[in-house]
């Protein structure tokens, strides 16, 4: 055995010391969440790198002030809580392992944002969804496609990109009353957000089960992923990467699908209907736009909000937060409606019974 002394935990280089934290959390986050975590905190060693600092035992509060200011100038209030929030649990951790003071962390500051700060207004609109699903369900080139398909899933169940990837033939029950069950499948490459709590039937209507019908009957690429399970949404290679997916959903959303433009652009010559160009339109949506959308048309048809966030696999809390895109006016109307509802049941209760 080498007689080699261990470097201590504060010559880390702030490079290293993200590897070993990224290390840590791939046990208990899922992919996605630590592709985020590794890309905000490459930022913080590039700036490190470029300061001069070499090992986290270097830091001091200064510095993360400093940091904060940097970026601050440069990125919206709502990416920056983000960042903060990632570099503040990434100090904690090196706290943890005896590489910087003991409350180093607390310095690490976070923007104080009102929660309309910290939630987007893009979504697909209900009018856009309605003239998309339209053209689609009356074309007869692209009813039943593949971005048709897509794109009745995205709407109908409001699900996160990552559930509908992960999607496998035998998850679509089409006989009877349709639905989808969405699965936790970490070790073949598709976990859910929420993991085990994400499992979920999630019922379609009737049309969209015909749409899911044709799409694998007729246009379905019979492929496999390298797993061997069969992708519901499939490429010709198998599961398509999130890439792909978001690439799908802007090309689904273009909004000359149905032969309007609201660019006053020459849709033949328009370069936003290529393939690597479609997220350019202003028009076309990601699939979290979608999903906001969808969640925004639920509350306004009525749905209670604890309904819709079992139904797209969110907390309460998160659905009011972060997706609910009502305008003042919806909201009112949604008001007096519980209003209406709760007067109702109460005054027919205010009533004798004076047959006895």
């Amino acid at each position: 055995m080498s007689g080699r002394r261990r470097p201590d935990p504060e010559d880390l280089s702030p490079g290293d010391a993200v590897e070993r934290y990224l290390r840590r959390r791939r046990s208990d986050a899922t992919k996605e969440s630590v592709e985020g975590w590794s890309y905000r905190l490459k930022l913080f060693v590039e700036w490190c790198e470029s300061v001069g600092i070499e090992t986290v035992g270097q830091l001091r509060r200064y510095d993360l002030d400093e940091y904060y200011e940097y970026r601050s100038a440069d990125i919206k209030a709502v990416t920056l809580e983000g960042e903060m929030w990632t570099l503040r649990v990434f100090t904690e951790f090196l706290e943890d392992i005896g590489a910087v003071e003991d409350g180093l962390a607390e310095s690490v500051r976070i923007p104080d944002l009102d929660p309309g700060d910290r939630s987007s207004d893009t979504k697909l609109s209900v009018d856009a969804a309605r003239s998309l699903l339209s053209h689609y369900r009356n074309s007869e080139s692209d009813y039943g496609t593949r971005q048709h398909a897509f794109l009745e899933l995205a709407w109908f169940t409001g699900a996160r990109q990552g559930s509908i990837r992960g999607l496998d033939v035998r998850d679509a029950h089409l006989d009877g009353s349709p639905y989808v069950m969405f699965r936790h499948r970490p070790d073949t490459g598709t976990p859910l957000k929420n993991k085990l709590e994400g499992e979920r039937p999630v019922a379609l209507p009737e049309p969209v089960g015909d749409v899911l019908r044709t799409y694998i009957a007729n246009y379905r690429y019979d492929s496999r992923d390298e797993h061997g399970r069969q992708p519901l949404i499939a490429s010709a290679r198998g599961r398509p990467t999130s890439n792909t997916i978001r690439i799908w959903c802007y090309l689904a959303t273009l909004p000359c699908s149905y032969g309007y433009c609201p660019h006053d652009k020459e849709i033949e010559a328009c370069e936003w209907t290529a393939r690597d160009q479609a997220s350019k339109c202003p028009s076309s949506r990601a699939p979290h736009h979608i999903r906001t959308g969808t969640i925004t048309w639920l509350l306004n048809l009525g749905w209670p909000p604890q309904d819709v966030a079992e139904r797209v696999n969110a907390t309460r809390k998160t659905i009011e937060q972060h997706y609910d895109k009502a305008t003042p006016e919806q909201r009112r109307e949604r008001l007096r409606e519980r209003m209406e509802d709760r007067r109702r049941s109460l005054v027919e209760s205010l009533d004798f019974d004076t047959d006895d």
